[in-house]
């Protein structure tokens, strides 16, 4: 009969004399039907260390390479659904493929009967368990756990692989305490295989960010999502929004936005952007990890995370030395005296038994003080060039990530600020965010189009720029004299100060050609022409005896000359021939009296009576005012003389 082993808090006053507070409690559980199968020839099932909705978990023997491992076997109902295979495979090969330290390393995958995958083990437990066993987190302890899984995320998310499954169950600690991102690609390749009911949602609901409770595409978001509720639930032990039902948990997670609880302190903003409803608003994971890095320097250092791990019993640890993978691992918990449910008849085994824990144990102690991480204080480096803070923080093995910004009172390259900042101890390796100056912050270039010269000037020197080169040209809209461009480098919004503002200035419109008549002599077209050169056309007419009446003459000023804008010029009109006075001729013979009044400009149409006669009269009669062309009479007397 297997069985397990758990962990409790064990009594203050037994303490002080155990090796460091922990100790094993041994409880009996069922034999698993699976237990003793050996997996592609190579990995023999040892326990069963938990199961899910998907698959269960055993603690396995890798007889080839003589290590442990865990076993993810799937439920049988996966087994014969081709799509779900190919899926599962493509998945766990992506998986595989990932080399972070923040993600449970994939070492295999097969199928015999059902389909299982291979990976490595961790003794930890995971925050599932803390939590189920009423351990909840420290805000630092909280805030580390949130670190290492958005690191984790950060480097699956860069190779374009997305969990959809984070919550505290498939966050695992190894015995450390060191955490790992479980099970990728598992969802994906249930969902996507078509497994899922219709409607049904990817991933646990309680941990579903909004856009998946709106059924639309899930992206990398979402993991940043899941890992603020979770860090939530670490420290409170509630997840928000969890409703009665599925669909009113979905429900309130798509239309609210998730705030932190208070308890969490420094992590609130960064946590509360992080459950932003819109996606686009959320960082990414390796935002969120810079954030929870600068959140941890208003934070005590965390204590040692509170882990609750899985052992086996006196005869499955006996049972596995002979494959060389005994594990064993001390637990806080109270004292339980073995001899009371132990059978004295069984005394050597007992007695090899507690040899065989108090070494582990012994061992296990030994093996964490040496692991402990070391501690380095980050060195005080503002001030100095970013080469020479680089230099200085090059003996901490600081993973530095650097950010450019613009600080009063600094010069460009210069290091305005760390977080963790001087003198914080952290582990050797950590990220360590380092701020460069850019130099002074920039200044917004004042809108001066519009404005006189004189107060471009002063609205620019005010700001603290200065004017540059300024150069004037003609525009039809600007009257002369106000600025018509402010042109800076690249066009930049924004400068730094002293930088010179260059100015285009108006001039006015451009002076204008009078142009020539139209050939057409047309009065309509000589105004339309005048008109769209910006003159102002003016008719006037005069008689003429050249032009037909209704043509125009000519312009003044005269065509080539050059005006300004707006200039009035007169368009004179022909009013044909001037009105004239009819000649007095009475007298004269007809032949000349005819010569005069046609070259007054009347027409002689008639003469009556003798031609050889002189004049009597005419018709119309001499000093009528007549128009040009008129026809006049000639009327000769009747007698000689």
């Amino acid at each position: 009969m297997w069985r397990w082993a758990r962990r409790y808090p064990e009594p203050r006053s037994h303490r002080s004399r155990r090796a460091d507070n922990y100790r094993v409690v041994v409880m009996s559980m069922p034999l698993d039907g699976e237990v003793g199968r050996v997996l592609g020839g190579r990995y023999r099932l040892l326990a069963p260390i938990g199961v899910g909705a998907s698959a269960r978990v055993y603690l396995a023997d890798d007889i080839t390479l003589r290590r442990q491992v865990a076993v993810k076997v799937l439920h049988t109902g996966l087994a014969d659904d081709a799509r779900f295979l190919r899926r599962f495979r493509a998945e766990a090969q992506s998986a595989a493929s990932l080399n972070s330290p923040h993600v449970l390393g994939v070492f295999d995958w097969g199928h015999e009967e059902v389909p299982f995958l291979v990976t490595e083990y961790l003794g930890g437990g995971s925050v599932r368990s803390m939590l189920d066993a009423g351990r909840q987190l420290t805000p630092s302890q909280a805030l580390l756990v949130g670190l290492e899984a958005a690191r984790g995320l950060q480097d699956a998310h860069a190779h374009d692989l997305v969990h959809r499954d984070i919550k505290p169950a498939n966050l695992l600690c190894d015995e450390n305490g060191r955490l790992r991102i479980a099970d990728f690609g598992l969802a994906r390749a249930i969902a996507e295989a078509g497994l899922t009911e219709e409607g049904s949602l990817i991933g646990t609901a309680r941990y579903a960010a909004p856009e998946q409770a709106r059924g639309e595409r899930v992206g990398p978001a979402a993991d940043v999502y899941a890992l603020a509720l979770t860090i939530n639930e670490t420290v409170t032990g509630e997840v928000p929004f969890d409703a009665d039902t599925v669909v009113g948990t979905l429900m309130a997670r798509a239309e609210t936005p998730f705030d932190p609880d208070l308890a969490l302190g420094p992590m609130v903003p960064v946590l509360r952007r992080a459950g932003s409803l819109d996606p686009d608003d959320r960082p990414s994971a390796g935002e969120l990890a810079a954030a929870l890095m600068a959140a941890a320097s208003d934070l005590p250092r965390p204590e040692p995370l509170p882990l609750v791990g899985v052992e086996l019993s006196e005869t499955s640890a006996l049972d596995r030395t002979e494959h060389g993978t005994l594990h064993t691992a001390a637990v806080p918990g109270p004292v339980s005296p073995l001899e009371e449910t132990t059978p004295a008849r069984r005394w050597p085994s007992v007695l090899v038994l507690i040899a065989l824990i108090g070494a582990a144990v012994a061992a296990g102690v030994l093996a964490w003080r040496g692991s402990q991480p070391e501690l380095v204080a980050v060195p005080d480096v503002v001030g100095m060039s970013r080469p020479a803070a680089v230099a200085e923080l090059a003996d901490g093995g600081f993973v530095l990530e650097f950010t450019d910004v613009r600080e009063p009172g600094t010069e460009a390259g210069e290091v305005v600020e760390t977080r963790p900042g001087a003198g914080v101890e952290v582990e050797a390796g950590d990220a360590l965010a380092v701020f460069v100056s850019l130099g002074e912050p920039l200044i917004g270039v004042p809108d001066v189009v519009g404005l006189t010269m004189t107060e471009a000037v002063e609205q620019i020197e005010s700001a603290g720029l200065v004017v540059g080169v300024t150069r004037r040209t003609n525009d039809e809209t600007l009257p002369a004299g106000q600025v018509l461009e402010r042109v800076t480098p690249g066009n930049a919004a924004e400068l730094e100060p002293g930088t010179p503002v260059d100015l285009l200035i108006s001039d006015g419109p451009a002076d204008r050609t009078v142009p020539e008549v139209p050939a057409s002599g047309s009065l309509e077209e000589s105004v339309a022409v005048l008109t769209e050169l910006g003159l102002a056309p003016v008719e006037s007419r005069v008689y003429s005896d050249a032009v037909p009446a209704g043509a125009v003459i000519g312009f003044e000023p005269p065509p080539g000359a050059i005006v300004p804008p707006g200039t009035v010029v007169s368009v004179t009109v022909s009013d044909g021939p001037e009105p004239r006075k009819v000649p007095a001729v009475i007298g004269l013979g007809v032949l000349e009296a005819q010569q005069v009044l046609e070259a007054a400009g009347f027409v002689v149409v008639d003469v009556q009576g003798p031609p050889d006669r002189s004049v009597l009269a005419t018709d119309p009669p001499a000093g009528q005012i007549l128009p040009f062309g008129t026809p006049v009479v000639i009327a000769t007397s009747l007698t000689a003389g």
